[in-house]
């Protein structure tokens, strides 16, 4: 297992678990869109005040996205994503002093992001659209590849699967393949089985379940629970009120 992972100039330690705090520049995210992004422009002085919150209570890692990817999500054209993300990670590289990871799926908003001062790209399409992962790899980044069954806008339209966890083992080891075959070092990446992401809520509580058995990638393991609708179908509340439930199961994985 790998124990620690280059982020750009920075190192990432896994010796024990880390925590990444996200940080959606978008009006339509389904826990914060609005709040850093008001008047169709990035709030860097709101931005800036979360991400030294987050550093505050104990982040190690930023995530930028400046697309949404809850369910039923609508696309952004590239120009708009590029312009929330490049503005946000300049303000984040340049006040904070911690590792900066972008969520995009956009060959060409990995490549500002590396220049701009990311560490880490983290793809919910798991690097599948065209020409993303030679731009991962031409980075130099770390990498976090994450499990999708569809696009954010159907996934949640009857996800089915033979065995939730065989199906997201076998996709994650076709995937870093496809990473390793184009030369990218397998100890600076990262997987995810994509809590939320094209599985109904009790897909979601077996994947937690039998989480150990994606273990055998030999990867580091990414989880985001931190608010995801499995909460609601256990709890029934809103995305402001699942924050108690979602270190629990953090706890748990």
């Amino acid at each position: 297992m790998v124990n620690a992972i280059a982020c750009g100039a920075r190192t990432l330690d896994l010796s024990r678990p880390r925590i990444m705090g996200v940080l959606n520049v978008t009006p339509d995210s389904f826990s914060d869109g609005g709040q850093l992004y008001r008047d169709g422009r990035v709030d860097t002085d709101v931005l800036l005040a979360r991400a030294e919150k987050m550093l505050a209570e104990g982040a190690d890692i930023l995530d930028v996205g400046g697309e949404s990817t809850r369910p039923g999500a609508a696309a952004v054209s590239e120009a708009e994503e590029l312009d929330r993300v490049v503005t946000a990670v300049e303000a984040l590289a340049q006040h904070c002093d911690t590792i900066i990871s972008v969520d995009t799926s956009t060959p060409n908003v990995m490549s500002e992001s590396a220049r701009c001062g990311a560490g880490l790209l983290n793809d919910v399409r798991g690097f599948r659209r065209p020409q993303a992962l030679q731009a991962a790899a031409d980075s130099g980044l770390a990498l976090c590849v994450m499990h999708m069954q569809g696009e954010p806008g159907t996934m949640q339209a009857a996800p089915a699967y033979s065995d939730v966890v065989q199906d997201i083992s076998e996709f994650l080891s076709l995937r870093l393949a496809d990473i390793g075959a184009v030369g990218i070092d397998l100890d600076r990446v990262i997987i995810d089985p994509g809590f939320g992401f094209g599985k109904t809520a009790e897909q979601n509580f077996e994947l937690l379940a039998r989480l150990e058995a994606l273990c055998n990638q030999d990867q580091p393991i990414l989880v985001g629970l931190s608010r995801k609708s499995m909460i609601s179908s256990v709890l029934d509340r809103p995305p402001e009120q699942r924050m108690v439930a979602s270190v629990a199961l953090a706890l748990m994985a």
